[in-house]
């Protein structure tokens, strides 16, 4: 196959779509696609050569793109490599237009979508230019303040293209970015890790933002699909470093899902390669706890876990690729997972977490049956295999699958819905249906048996679907699955009930997924004729005996479902013309499901099926709306599979029955026809809609009833006599497959021959499908013709007298002609020619030819006849004015010409939206049924047919790049007029086809623009309101087409937006008018969201010339178009040249008319506020504003609109980073810096070689000279893990540009800004603004206004300070919110903005700003602290802590000093610590400073103080982390404070007394004793642990172990509210504690901690040690599960706990002890249940009588104890498994019940226990009753069941 093909191309093609060669005319398409191949090549090598990006390139790569949908990737290897290389050249253009780097990416991403195609040794690409994009995009330095706009609008594209992509992302930059890096990411060279490495490297600093940044990059970046032989320059290289990262981090940062992700992309590249042995206990642990599942009672959330979750997609490719391999390991654990989780599935389980453990479980086997597909079925490639040892195994297999099942099972019935368990149940069935298909029958059959459980039904009735390919092929694992098919069948029948429409609903689908995949053939007789059949294909043969039986049922159900829909009582009055939805769901499911069953019907058992719905539908007469059609439908089905059968019976009995009728004259004018008319009428119709060929025979007969019907007067029947015709005319003309049987050649061989049930479940084979096509004959087509010449011709002729207004017809005339006219156009329009016109010239100018492509579909057009689309088409313009001159008010009619207007456009045989739906069933059908297992397009039959028939009609959309020619002209100029009319109605209808065919016309917009501009001129008098609108509406477009007032292009915008501004001064528009109002609003919401920034810069490096040269000279098919010669080139370059000033010059254009329009005075408010938007998007960083521009934005800035006042800001901050003067830097070499050597391996943190960074007061630049000589590192994160190569530093002040220019030395822009902030009036207005409020306690610290000062400063120094000075001083002082914000903008503004000034200004500076600080900070208030900490925090980010030591030394002189009270104090901390948290790592010295200040200010008095200090402590200790390869830090460290506390809290830990919160007394003097200020030092500490669990990144863990005593003695035991601060606090440090992740190593210690309070005497304490041990097995289960000595600790501790005196610590440990059954720590062994029954034999002491009065004996006896916690061991065994009866659950009851008269408490846990075990096992009861003897049952009946009260 593949040769000859070959041979006709003259190369071996890539990866051409085989569905193709299944085409009626595939033979056509070797030649056309080598045509339309040679010409993308020539065109588009010739466009890059002559520099020619827009129209040239833009056009031609669409073309390439649409090649690709059409013929796969049909080129020669070379040519596939040149393509991508061209492209990824054009997408790494710096300067390129975003929109045109996102078109290109997409084509560039589909290129390289298929990368078996191209191995390492064919391609290679650089990675840097993709990160430079990247960079430039995502972190772009310019996008916040406005000078680039990204498209971030998920922008829908056409939809089908979307569909046959797959590329369903959100169509922001961002996704299409990393889509193409994934894409690129394997063909990156040998040494890019290593550079990748080295780039990055340097940005890893946990504390800081770039650590995110730095890991994303590795995330995406780092190939991990090099060969074996290169691991050492691959993966080896970061492994260890990263995986060691990850270990050690705790507290789940952001960017540790970035390094998930990174892991599991590498395990499923490498399986075999790395040993995750080591780890998988850790993995598994931190994926459960990534789940967020709640244990325990009273658990609080850490928020960051839940936000932070790792994705699961993730996660499952990582476990799926941990499978298998020689230890077995990763099974084990992942069986844990889902034991220590199944309980978790139950439906009576809900809550957040639950959308991820369904993901979860419906993405896992999934994902285990892409691996198996890949190791064992997929062609080799030049991917690195999977070795032979670590792949999955037999037994691999069934672990994994049985440890899926029960959680799968459970989650069938799940609240979301079954759709998750039915997917996972099919990718389980593929691989082992014996396991899973069975327990999923067992609940089938109940659930169809029972009729009071919808949900049951329905919930098992989808998951058979998704199995029922692996039960109907059984295959030698599950030979008895046919078996079942036929009881299945029968027993759904019921389903099919008028009165539950979704159980209807899921019944259609069911038996039509069954009846797909069988065929309907009764095989009984083989069992006389042959004797080599194996038992159970005797049995299926048997049992198809009660097919014909199963078909009859079937129809009998379907004639009582339409019985109950013929809803005349309900809707004759009413008149509704359509049915509703649910109707038409069921009318749809109703005909694919009887269509599906006739197809697969053996010929017997069609005529007995024929015979039968032709008595219904003749015996009986239904209303055409609603039964009528569903049962017209049936009969269609019936005839489509069987056309001469069928036809032979219905037409010549609806024939004789219409003559009948019909005999009468009357009948033609009557208003309200009779009913059976119409009904035979309908029938005829629909049974018509088959195979061409047999209708021929009829055709006298159907001629003659179109000629009598299509003149009836009655609109409904007129209709129906239009859709016969219509179906008529398709039948004939169409290309179609007219079967769709599952086995080629349908079932009527005899069955000696052919065995059916051989082929049960067969999929279809690609290369035999055999399609019977229907291709129109001679015959058929002369038919056609004969048909339009006979009905059309005539319609036509009328119409025309009539609009030359010699013939008078009334409306109803009018409207029937055009329907009848309508439905030859749709019947006919395949064999229609497109409409003729000349090209219209000069559009657009391009050097490269711009042709559209023609493809053959199958239709050679008939020159000879008339073309009926031109007739049409003169006809309706003519009609159309005639009607908007004298009858405007006759929509109906208008409607019609409309919808005929697109059909002439667009119509050639099928509707885009029709092929959309199709395309998305399609995808569905394939979905439920495919078999990802195997693999090679393995689909049942029908589908594959419907794949081709989509491909031809797929060929027949393709409208790409037509041609503009004058006819469209004419008929888009008529279709604007109609978008302008007066009625509403026709404008909205108007309008959608007039945007479908601005998309359709290449470059027609442009000609449209104007004419639609003309209805907003304002000097236009003449236009009416509805026009004004109209035109509006058509520049806005629909939410998927073309947007006009829009387009990324310069000459269309620069007429249309000052046009939208100036049509405000129209005298159409009035601003009462809401709707008009309410336009101009979505209008402008609508530029803003779609606008990006448009390119001004067109250049097409050298580089790509290159790569175009190579494309136009190698390889077949050879490109015709001529070399391009060196005077074309010159030329190319010159126009490029010239496009990109012409650019320029129009951009200035643009603003100039906005600054126009913004000048007239009579402009109403509306259109000024339009206006300064729109000027606000045309901010750019390759080009500064024009100074007009920036005159009026200054200006802006006083303006009295608070809106105008907003985008001035902005805009102005914008324009101050255009006109920054550049600060020149030098690359530094870190090394040259410090006197101290490089480390030579990676080490992180504090380092003698970066030390010289740190703050030192003793060494801080206080003099000129220190100044001069120190060297600033701004950013925070160099040098903590390692340095960059080089560093880029600001070279010495004398090479920087000038400071404090005189006026005449700046530029135009700067005088204007000059001038304007030199002027104190100005200065007054704007400051006046500013402290003004906006909304009363919603403001917060802007960030705009922040960048408008730094940029001030930064560009002028400190010229304006002066005049700002004297405002600074009154607003500190004032304390108003709104003027505290405004002095603190101000600030952060300076100190960011004076980087650069030199030292006295800087030091005239602070003394400036000190003192003001000093009075801000003492007049802070509840409403401005947060801006005052913004504010610092702002100015401090990214700077040199040395640089700042003002700021500092002045914040740290005493923050806690009670002057102006505890909130000033908490206040003052709050700024502090935002300074100190920005400087992270390099401030050591001031946090032991303040550390030191606030150790002996720990027992503060008050609470703000006390979390204000606590949060601060957090900061402070931030930096002691426990990460790989980090030093130990300089900074404080939490153990030498934890001593110190320590101590301090002594006299809290000696003595058992209760620990009472101490409440001050105001009047207390002098020192209070040790005790009370312990307990207040306790509460700061809790603060601070409160604080820091949710932000550190590595756990103190041994230091909080040492404080956990003191914690549980306090923590209260009840869930009440009304406790104190000091209780509650304690409560929430335990539980956040409790949940944190541990080291393996640290397990022992805490433990050690838990026995010894275990053994404390107070019983509260013992009883939180048990919620606490809950909490933290969950969250570590496998790291302790991996160590066996640690869980038998546990178990030791918790039964030690069974037997403790306190009843409530029994209690809760009979809790902890099922708990950790159920979730599969501790299993229920032998020597467990026996110890429990020996406690249960415990003797009670003989009650002695007592006397009524004496003392009850309270404590309770050691023995019975004993016996109480023998009884709660086993009530625990059964509380451990509330969904299932394990086999030695029946004995424990039984042994259980027998201490039900016990004393108190015995006798109370046993009747919980054994009302608990009814409430949870009460749903299934059925089935667990199996699991007991009868005696056990009678003994359980009795004590369930509640003793009668009145016996």
């Amino acid at each position: 196959m593949k040769k000859a093909q070959s041979d006709t191309l003259g190369f071996v093609p890539q990866k051409d779509i085989v569905y193709n060669k299944l085409l009626p005319y595939a033979d056509r398409l070797d030649e056309e696609s080598n045509d339309i191949l040679s010409k993308i090549k020539g065109n588009l090598g010739r466009a890059v050569q002559l520099r020619e990006i827009w129209p040239g390139v833009l056009f031609w790569t669409r073309k390439l793109s649409t090649y690709m949908r059409l013929y796969g990737r049909k080129f020669s290897k070379e040519d596939h490599v040149l393509f991508i290389k061209l492209l990824y050249e054009l997408v790494t253009i710096p300067k390129l237009e975003i929109s045109m780097m996102q078109g290109l990416s997409r084509l560039l991403i589909n290129l390289l979508k298929k990368r078996e195609l191209l191995s390492r040794e064919d391609l290679e690409l650089p990675w840097r230019p993709l990160y430079e994009l990247h960079d430039r995009i995502l972190f772009s330095k310019t996008e916040h303040l406005g000078l680039n706009w990204f498209p971030n609008s998920p922008r829908p594209r056409s939809s089908s293209k979307l569909i046959i992509l797959k590329l369903v992302q959100r169509c922001s930059v961002e996704s299409v970015l990393k889509t193409l890096v994934k894409s690129c990411r394997p063909y990156f060279s040998d040494s890019a890790t290593q550079e990748m490495l080295d780039e990055w490297r340097p940005l890893f600093c946990p504390f800081d933002v770039t650590m995110q940044r730095a890991i994303s990059y590795f995330d995406l970046f780092l190939p991990t699909t090099l060969p074996p032989e290169l691991h050492q320059k691959g993966f080896k290289l970061w492994f260890d470093e990263l995986i060691n990262l990850w270990m050690s981090v705790q507290n789940l940062p952001s960017w540790e899902v970035h390094l998930v992700n990174l892991f599991a992309r590498l395990a499923n590249d490498n399986i075999g390669y790395i040993d995750w042995d080591p780890y998988i206990p850790k993995i598994f642990t931190r994926i459960l706890r990534s789940l967020n599942l709640p244990v325990g009672t009273s658990q609080m959330m850490v928020p960051r876990y839940v936000t932070n979750a790792y994705d699961i997609s993730h996660v499952v490719l990582w476990v799926s690729s941990l499978l298998g391999g020689p230890s077995k390991q990763a099974q084990a654990q992942l069986s844990g997972l889902f034991n220590s989780i199944t309980s978790f599935f139950h439906p009576s389980n809900h809550g957040r977490w639950l959308m991820k453990l369904m993901k979860l479980l419906q993405r896992l086997p999934a994902s285990v049956v892409r691996r198996l597909h890949r190791e064992r079925y997929r062609k080799p490639t030049w991917l690195t295999p999977i070795p032979d040892s670590h792949k999955l195994t037999e037994d691999d297999i069934t672990d994994f699958v049985e440890s899926m099942m029960q959680p799968v099972l459970l989650g069938m019935f799940s609240k979301t819905g079954s759709l998750d368990a039915a997917q996972a149940l099919q990718n389980l069935a593929l691989m082992r249906p014996e396991l899973v298909i069975p327990p999923v029958l067992e609940r089938t059959y109940p659930a169809l048996e029972t009729l009071t459980e919808p949900h049951q039904l329905t919930a098992t009735l989808s998951c058979m679907i998704g199995v029922a390919r692996s039960l109907v092929s059984g295959g030698q694992r599950f030979p008895e699955g046919p078996a079942h098919m036929l009881p299945l069948l029968m027993r759904a029948l019921p389903g099919v009930d008028p009165n539950d429409f979704s159980k209807c609903m899921i019944t259609f689908q069911f038996i039509a997924t069954f009846v797909t995949l069988v065929p309907l053939v009764d095989c009984s007789s083989a069992l006389h004729e042959r004797s080599d059949l194996t038992e159970v294909e005797r049995e299926m043969c048997s049992a198809s005996a009660e097919f014909e039986d199963f078909v009859l049922q079937f129809m009998d159900r379907c004639f009582a479902l339409i019985d109950s829909s013929t809803l005349e009582q309900t809707r004759e009055e009413t008149e509704t013309e359509k049915m509703t939805h649910l109707e038409s769901l069921v009318e749809l499911g109703l005909s694919s499901t009887f269509s599906t069953i006739l197809t697969q019907c053996s010929l017997d058992i069609f005529k007995v099926a024929l015979e039968k719905v032709f008595n219904f539908a003749t015996t009986n007469i239904f209303e055409t709306r609603v039964s009528g059609r569903m049962v017209a439908d049936m009969c269609r089905a019936a005839s489509k599979c069987h056309p001469a059968e069928s036809l032979k019976m219905f037409v010549p009995h609806c024939c004789n029955q219409i003559n009948q009728i019909a005999a009468n004259e009357e009948v033609f004018n009557e208003e309200e026809l009779d009913k059976e008319l119409m009904w035979n009428l309908q029938l005829l119709s629909e049974v018509t809609r088959v195979d061409g060929h047999k209708i021929l025979p009829y055709r006298s007969d159907l001629v003659q009833i179109l000629q009598l019907t299509l003149r009836l007067k009655c609109k409904q029947g007129y209709t129906l006599a239009c859709n016969l015709l219509h179906h008529i005319l398709r039948s004939s003309v169409l290309i179609y497959p007219t079967e769709y049987c599952s086995v080629p050649g349908g079932f009527h061989q005899p069955i000696n021959d052919y065995m059916p049930i051989k082929d049960w479940g067969r999929p279809g084979d690609l290369w035999n499908l055999d399609i019977r096509w229907h291709v129109p004959s001679v015959e058929e087509t002369s038919f056609a013709f004969y048909l339009l010449d006979l009905i059309l011709q005539p319609e036509l002729q009328r119409l025309q007298r009539f609009a030359q207004g010699e013939q008078d017809m009334n409306r109803d005339d009018v409207l029937q002609s055009l329907t009848i006219i309508q439905h030859c156009l749709l019947g006919a329009g395949g064999l229609m020619p497109p409409l003729k016109g000349e090209p219209i010239p000069e559009l657009v100018h391009s050097m490269v030819n711009l042709d559209e492509t023609t493809l053959y579909t199958g239709v050679a057009y008939d020159e000879s006849r008339e073309n009926y689309r031109d007739a049409i088409c003169s006809v309706m313009r003519q009609l159309l004015h005639y009607i908007l001159e004298h009858s405007e008010d006759d929509t109906k009619s208008l409607f019609s010409i409309i919808k005929i207007i697109s059909d002439l456009m667009h119509f050639k045989g099928s509707h885009k939206h029709e092929f959309d739906s199709r395309w998305k069933s399609f995808n569905l059908v394939k979905k439920s049924m495919e078999n990802r297992l195997h693999g090679r397009k393995q689909h049942i039959r029908a589908l594959l047919i419907d794949r081709v028939m989509l491909q031809h009609e797929l060929r027949k959309l393709t409208v790409e790049g037509c041609q503009y020619r004058s006819i469209h002209q004419e008929l888009m100029r008529d279709l604007l007029r109609l978008s302008t009319s007066t009625y509403s109605q026709v404008r909205s209808r108007a309008q959608n086809v007039l945007f479908t065919a601005l998309g359709t016309y290449n470059f027609c917009c442009r000609d449209l623009i104007p004419h639609i501009l003309q209805f907003l001129n304002p000097d236009n008098g003449s236009v009416t309101q509805q026009q004004f609108k109209g035109a509006l509406y058509c520049l806005l477009g629909n939410h998927s087409g073309v947007c006009l007032a829009n387009l990324h292009d310069w000459d269309c915008i620069a007429l249309t937006w000052p046009a939208v501004v100036r049509s405000g001064l129209s005298s159409a528009m009035s601003l009462e008018k809401p709707s008009i109002v309410r336009l101009f609003d979505d209008l402008a919401d609508k530029i803003h969201r779609q606008y990006e920034t448009i390119g001004i810069d067109f250049s097409i490096p050298g580089d790509c010339c290159d790569v175009a040269k190579r494309l136009m000279v190698t390889g077949n098919p050879f490109p015709k178009e001529p070399v391009v010669s060196e005077e074309e080139a010159s030329e190319g370059l010159k126009r490029q040249d010239l496009k990109s000033s012409e650019s320029v010059e129009k951009y200035k254009q643009l603003i100039g008319d906005l600054l126009g329009c913004l000048s007239n005075r009579n402009m109403p408010w509306k259109y000024e506020q339009i206006s300064i938007g729109f000027l606000s998007l045309l901010l750019r960083d390759d080009q500064q504003l024009p100074p007009p521009a920036v005159s009026f934005f200054v200006k802006s800035l006083n303006h009295d609109s608070l809106y105008v006042r907003k985008v001035a800001i902005s805009a102005v901050a914008g324009i101050m980073k255009q006109i920054k003067r550049p600060h020149k830097k030098v690359p530094v070499s870190p090394s040259e810096l410090c006197e101290e050597k490089m480390p030579s391996g990676i080490i992180a943190g504090d380092r003698p070689d970066n030390q010289w960074l740190q703050y030192n007061s003793s060494n801080l630049p206080r003099t000129q000279q220190d100044w001069d000589r120190c060297v600033f590192v701004e950013k925070t994160h160099w040098g903590y893990y390692c340095w960059p190569r080089k560093l880029m530093m600001y070279a010495p002040l004398e090479e920087q540009p000038k400071q404090n220019l005189t006026r005449d030395e700046m530029t135009e822009r700067e005088q204007i800004i000059f001038d304007h902030f030199s002027d104190p009036v100005f200065i007054n207005q704007f400051i006046e603004f500013l402290s003004l409020e906006d909304r009363k306690g919603k403001d917060k610290f802007s960030p705009r206004r922040f960048c408008l000062f730094k940029g001030l400063f930064r560009n002028f120094s400190d010229a304006f300070l002066p005049v700002l000075q004297p405002h600074m001083e009154r607003l500190v002082s004032d304390s108003h919110e709104s003027k505290q914000r405004c002095v603190a903008e101000i600030i952060s503004g300076l100190i960011r903005g004076c980087k650069h000034w030199s030292y006295t200004k800087v030091e005239s500076l602070w003394e400036l700003l000190c003192p003001l600080l000093r009075t801000a900070l003492s007049n802070i208030t509840v409403e401005t602290y947060a801006d005052w900490g913004t504010c610092i925090a702002t100015a401090c980010e990214s700077r040199d802590p040395r640089k700042l030591h003002r700021l500092f030394e002045m914040l740290m002189e005493s923050p806690v000093n009670g002057e102006g009270g505890s909130f000033v104090d908490a206040c003052r901390l709050y700024v502090l610590q935002g300074g100190l948290a920005q400087q992270e790592w390099r401030v050591p010295e001031l946090l032991h400073r303040l550390l030191q200040y606030l150790e002996p200010k720990l027992t503060q008095v008050y609470k703000n103080v006390r979390e204000r200090i606590g949060s601060v402590l957090t900061y402070i200790f931030m930096i002691d982390v426990n990460l790989p390869n980090t030093q130990p830090t300089t900074s404080p460290r939490i153990s030498d404070f934890t001593e110190r506390i320590l101590l301090q809290l002594k006299p809290l830990t000696v003595g058992d007394e209760e620990i009472q919160n101490h409440v001050v007394e105001e009047n207390e003097v002098g020192e209070q004793d040790e005790r009370t200020q312990a307990i207040k030092l306790l509460k700061t500490v809790l603060k601070w642990l409160i604080a820091s669990a949710g932000r550190s990144f590595s756990t103190a863990v041994p230091e909080q172990i040492r404080l956990l005593p003191l914690l549980f003695k306090i923590a209260p035991v009840e869930n009440d509210d009304s406790y104190d601060e000091l209780k509650r606090d304690a409560k929430t440090c335990l539980s956040l504690m409790s949940q944190g992740l541990l080291y393996p190593e640290q397990i022992p210690m805490v433990l050690r901690a838990l026995q010894e309070i275990a053994g404390s005497s107070s019983w509260h304490a013992r009883y939180t040690v048990l919620t606490y041990l809950q909490i933290m097995v969950f969250y570590n289960l496998f790291t302790f599960m991996s160590d066996q000595k640690a869980v038998n600790d546990v178990r030791a501790l918790v039964i030690s706990l069974l037997e403790d005196e306190q009843l409530e610590v029994r209690e809760m440990a009979a809790t902890t002890l099922s708990g950790f059954l159920q979730c599969n720590f501790l299993s229920m062994d032998a020597p467990m249940q026996a110890h429990f029954e020996a406690l249960c034999k415990t003797c009670l002491p003989k009650k002695r009588k007592r006397e009524l009065g004496s003392i009850v004996d309270t404590i309770p006896s050691a023995d019975l104890v004993r016996r109480h916690a023998g009884v709660l061991g086993l009530s625990a065994c059964i509380l451990s498994s509330p969904y299932d009866v394990p086999t030695w659950m029946p004995q424990l009851l039984m042994d259980l019940s027998a201490h039900l008269n016990d004393t108190q408490p015995i006798e109370m846990t046993v009747k919980k226990t054994l009302s608990n075990f009814r409430r949870t096992h009460h749903d299934n009861w059925q089935q667990h009753k199996q699991q007991f003897t009868d005696d056990q049952l009678l003994v359980l009946t009795d004590l369930l069941v509640s003793p009668c009260y009145y016996a």
